[in-house]
Formats: C-alpha cells, structure tokens, sequence
C-alpha cells in the first residue's frame, strides 16, 4: 500500500476515465489476459504491449494515484500514467516497481521546464516508496523490443495445445538452446506444415513458453530457449 505522505508531497486515490478523443486514441489494452489496463494514446498502447513480453513483470496499473504538492507556494495535482510491478522470488533478482509516465518527446522538450515540480514531487514518493520514477517517449518505447512485440501480437492471440506443443519444448529442454531455424526444421516438413510451425513456434514465444533475445531482429537465426532458463 502507498504511504499517504512525503514531507509537503501527498497520495490521493486516483481513478482512469477513459473517453474517445478526436486527437488520441484511447482504450482498454488486454494485458496478458489477466486484466485490463486504460490507455489515453498510441504511445501509452505501444508502452504496454512492449511491456507484455517482459516476462518479470507482474502487473501493471493505469493511473494508480494522484499526487499533490506545493509548485510556488500553490497546490497542484499531478497524476502519473502507469505503476509497473515485478515478479520476485528467491530465483529472480528483486527489481522495484516503476511508476511511469508516457510523453511524447516534443512535448517534453517543450513543456519539461513547466512539469519539473510535479516530477520531482513524484520522485519524492518513489524515494519513500522504494520505487524508481521513468519517463518514457517514442524513443524508449519504439524500439527493436517494441517491433518484436507488434510482431508477436498475432501469434499471441492464435490457438495451439500446448500437448501438440510438448514436443517441442522438450525437444528445446534437451539441447538447452536452438534456433528457430533448426525447430522448424527438424520437426516441419512441407510447405503447409513449415506454415504452421513457424505459426507455433512464435506462439510459444509470445505467450512466454519459449524465450529469446527480443532486443534483437526476430529472424531463423534467432536462438531459442525454454522461459525461465
């Protein structure tokens, strides 16, 4: 639970309503299935579905809470775009939550010397909180990771069993790592069935069954392993 308080910086509950706009486009984006988190524009979209491929992230909140504090002696609210928590356990390093906010960078370069007392009064809370403070723009988010994802988003919504999928995975368990190539290779033969298991294999990839480097082109050179390896 957030603490209320940081010296002149206090947490208020906050709560997203979203609306079309005719400059923005806005939303509910399905987050792994799970849940379903409010976005105000394309790039807050584009932050989330960038995000779903991390497989250490746990959840993620859509304007979680407002903040007040004091800008020259006034009152002001300010309400950050997303709060990122992590999976932790004793086999994954801890990494703290992240509280987020999306701009696009000409508005920032625009606007930034405008919001420094609300970011500031953000990093004030993270610091209490034990939490990191991230501004993210185009340049953070559209990026190789990001096209990895848009080119995942297919697969993930596609149906396989994962019995017809075992033998793959075990396949994949037993040398530790292979390439995409020699998957599908070594288990599709024939035109149509290379056409479906280049289908699976991304499959297994988008839903977390089996991990890659995303940082880097998707191609049959891509070296795969099982998730959590």
């Amino acid at each position: 639970m957030y603490n209320q308080s940081c010296d002149t910086v206090k947490i208020i509950p906050a709560r997203r309503k979203i609306g079309n706009t005719r400059i923005s486009v806005s939303g509910l984006y399905p987050f792994k299935k799970d849940s379903a988190v409010a976005f105000e524009s394309t790039l807050e979209r584009d932050f989330l579905i960038r995000l779903e491929v991390n497989p250490n992230v746990l959840a993620v909140e859509s304007q979680p809470f407002t903040i007040e504090y004091f800008d020259d002696g006034k009152k002001r609210v300010y309400t950050p775009d997303f709060l990122v928590t992590y999976k932790h356990d004793n086999f994954l390093p801890f990494i703290p939550p992240k509280l987020v906010e999306i701009k696009p960078i000409e508005e920032l370069r625009i606007n930034l010397h405008l919001w420094k007392a609300r970011y500031r009064a953000a990093m004030l809370i993270c610091k209490e909180e034990g939490w990191k403070f991230h501004i993210a723009h185009e340049g953070r988010i559209r990026d190789q990771l990001w096209m990895n994802a848009m080119f995942l988003q297919k697969y993930r919504k596609m149906e396989f069993s994962l019995t017809d999928s075992k033998h793959l995975l075990n396949y994949v368990q037993d040398r530790g790592a292979v390439t995409f190539e020699t998957l599908l290779s070594r288990h599709f033969l024939g035109k149509w069935e290379r056409a479906n298991g280049i289908s699976q294999i991304w499959y297994l990839v988008a839903h977390g069954f089996l991990a890659c480097d995303l940082s880097l082109p998707l191609q049959p050179s891509t070296e795969l392993w099982i998730s959590g390896n």
